[in-house]
């Protein structure tokens, strides 16, 4: 095989041309990181055979972890989605907050509902509501936008199970209880930071809602929703369960090494937890409905876990073959000792996200670079993984489809969501960083 410093010069060489070829020709990510994994592979040094063997190996190795998982919390999401849950669960932290706080409550509803939904699609769920709140409370859109959006950005991108974050917890093999741990404990300062650019900056710019419907006049239109209960149960119950399996695992066994631990590894699994949360969503279907939902709607949501599958697994690819290459003991002897630190694994995803525009690709492609790191540079699995995630806010701008969702939805003039919207991004992912790297100081 080739040196290790060579090795490294050609990673760098992989990573501007997954760049370039994602973001400026367009090519599918999946595609790109199969044939790079290759290309990588060949390029080192590694035998012909032991490259096709990695491929597969790495792309079957991580969906066998995180295949359901991603499938499962897809079709939960969708379900939500439909049933109006995400807008009950809105309602209800209205409630708590009030009308007056109309901002905060939009950024704590997209900081809940992105959990298990995708931020653009959690965007356009809640733009009803939005622009109604706007509407009544006569706030400008610039301010609830950047609200929402900051919001839904935060758990989007680093609180499993949304498939980005799901996908780094897997590759770099940290345990999935303490990613969403860490992860809702860093978005909650990020989601605020979000908030408070939004209050002081947005004012500035007098956006119309565009819309005469008020906040009551929604919810009318809306019809019978499903109680909050039931609402939040199908988002709740799976980070309950896999939060009492990582407790569970605690060297200290609070919970013994008998049955009762068994059981919690055994419900608190990622896979059981999320089929349960499955179970769970379908309780919000209207009974007439309950064959469209098991047909159409589960269809729907195994479609839109494909792509996320297939760049996944491709990611694995990719990971397994920088494994076998001689970078990690160069690194080891080399750089090991340089102050990098977590800044690396933020650098890189923040790169990858400013060029390429999609934070799942980004977090998926960082986290297969940074897994062979790992053991010389002396990384939390858990907490690397939420740092990825906040490289991945940084920055929004228009290579991004989120980008166009939340200045289209939002009457937002292009030019106006870069100066309001984009450098919100930056600020929400350097926030995120910062707390991730305290947070690392104390766990």
């Amino acid at each position: 095989m080739v040196s290790g410093s060579v090795s490294i010069l050609l990673l760098a060489l992989a990573v501007v041309l997954i760049v370039i070829a994602t973001g400026k020709w367009k090519v599918n990510a999946f595609v790109v990181l199969i044939v790079i994994a290759f290309a990588y592979g060949l390029a080192i040094g590694m035998p012909a055979l032991d490259v096709v063997k990695a491929v597969r190996e790495g792309f079957g190795g991580t969906l066998t972890y995180i295949g359901i998982v991603i499938v499962a919390g897809t079709i939960m999401g969708y379900i939500l989605e439909k049933t109006g849950a995400a807008l009950v669960m809105t309602q209800a932290i209205l409630r708590v907050v009030g009308r007056s706080r109309a901002p905060l409550a939009m950024n704590i509803a997209g900081y809940v509902v992105s959990i298990p939904v995708f931020c653009d699609s959690g965007y356009v769920i809640l733009t009803p509501l939005n622009k109604a709140l706007a509407a009544e409370t006569k706030t400008s859109m610039g301010v609830m936008a950047v609200a929402l959006a900051t919001g839904l950005y935060a758990t989007h991108t680093m609180v499993p199970p949304t498939p980005g974050p799901l996908a780094a917890a897997a590759t770099l093999g940290a345990d999935l209880g303490l990613v969403i741990f860490y992860g809702m404990i860093v978005a909650i300062p990020s989601s605020l930071a979000g908030l408070a650019w939004a209050l002081v900056f947005g004012r500035k710019y007098d956006i119309s809602p565009g819309v005469e419907e008020s906040y009551s006049d929604l919810l009318a239109k809306y019809g019978k929703l499903p109680s909050t209960f039931m609402s939040f149960l199908p988002l709740v119950l799976p980070i309950v369960l896999i939060l009492l399996k990582s407790v569970a695992d605690f060297p200290t066994r609070p919970f013994g090494n008998g049955g009762v631990r068994v059981f919690f590894d055994f419900i608190g699994d990622p896979v059981t937890a999320l089929m349960l949360g499955v179970v769970a969503s379908l309780f919000l279907v209207p009974r007439k409905e309950l064959s469209v939902a098991v047909d159409s709607w589960m269809g729907q949501g195994i479609k839109d876990a494909a792509i996320i599958l297939a760049i996944t697994g491709a990611g694995g690819s990719f990971g397994r073959v920088l494994a076998a290459s001689p970078m990690k003991d160069f690194i080891g002897t080399n750089m090991a000792h340089l102050p990098l630190g977590l800044f690396l694994p933020f650098a890189i995803s923040a790169a990858l996200k400013t060029a390429q525009g999609s934070s799942t690709v980004a977090i998926i492609t960082t986290a297969a670079i940074v897994a062979p790191l790992q053991p010389v540079l002396g990384f939390d699995p858990a907490i690397a993984a939420v740092v990825i995630g906040a490289g991945s806010m940084v920055v929004s701008h228009a290579n991004d489809s989120y980008f166009w969702v939340v200045s289209q939805f939002s009457n937002m003039p292009v030019n106006t969501a870069y100066k309001l919207y984009t450098s919100a991004t930056f600020v929400v992912g350097v926030v995120a960083f910062l707390f991730a790297y305290l947070l690392s100081l104390v766990v």
